[in-house]
């Protein structure tokens, strides 16, 4: 499972994508944006070399958004675009922090949650489950290879073999219940909470028809 330092990290990860999140196209706040952390949950790398995070931040004048990173200890080939920045972590040193659809572990794991293969772990408590993730896949047998992401104002889609989408949902809608949209074949979903101190629950990834 994993394990989460208590440490520092220079710059932070807020500080990163205050940079960051205006240049998004489904980012729809302040050019100077004021975050805050709002939840999320962790996947593990079943090598044990890449984190991966689905963040949740707070941006005081639009709302909550999705941010998938992984944080890894040297660049990945072929990804200088999808960069978010470079961090220096108190135990492991220099970090590389991509956005997360461009790096093809976190994708990996990400269908391997939908499909229900591995669990959600906690974001901030080492070797400990996120029971609040929800997820299901009423499909038959696995959901296949994805193509390349496509960042637009509803969010992050892949096209998917066999006539499918999967589509992260960035910018955050509170639903009720943890039920599957209609018409969809999978989805996760997860707990965050508002400024207010309400924890709600809402959408990050739906699998359905293109």
């Amino acid at each position: 499972m994993s394990i989460i330092h208590r440490t520092t990290v220079t710059p932070t990860k807020l500080e990163l994508l205050h940079t960051w999140l205006p240049t998004r196209p489904w980012y729809r706040g302040s050019a100077e944006p004021e975050l805050a952390k709002a939840g999320g949950f962790r996947l593990d790398d079943p090598e044990g070399q890449v984190g991966i995070e689905f963040m949740v931040v707070r941006e005081a004048s639009s709302g909550a958004y999705l941010v998938p990173l992984t944080y890894r200890g040297a660049p990945l080939e072929g990804a200088e675009h999808a960069l978010v920045g470079t961090m220096e972590h108190g135990v492991l040193g220099p970090r590389w922090a991509y956005d997360g659809c461009h790096d093809p572990v976190l994708t990996a794991q990400l269908l391997a949650l939908v499909e229900g293969r591995v669990p959600a772990h906690a974001q901030s408590i080492s070797d400990a489950l996120d029971r609040e993730v929800a997820r299901s896949y009423a499909g038959e047998g696995p959901i296949g290879e994805l193509g390349a992401p496509e960042d637009t104002a509803d969010g992050t889609g892949f096209t998917v073999t066999g006539g499918l989408t999967l589509r992260l949902h960035r910018a955050l809608t509170p639903v009720d219940g943890d039920a599957p949209p209609r018409g969809a074949v999978g989805h996760v979903s997860g707990v965050w909470e508002q400024s207010d101190g309400t924890r709600v629950r809402s959408l990050v990834v739906t699998v359905g028809a293109v």
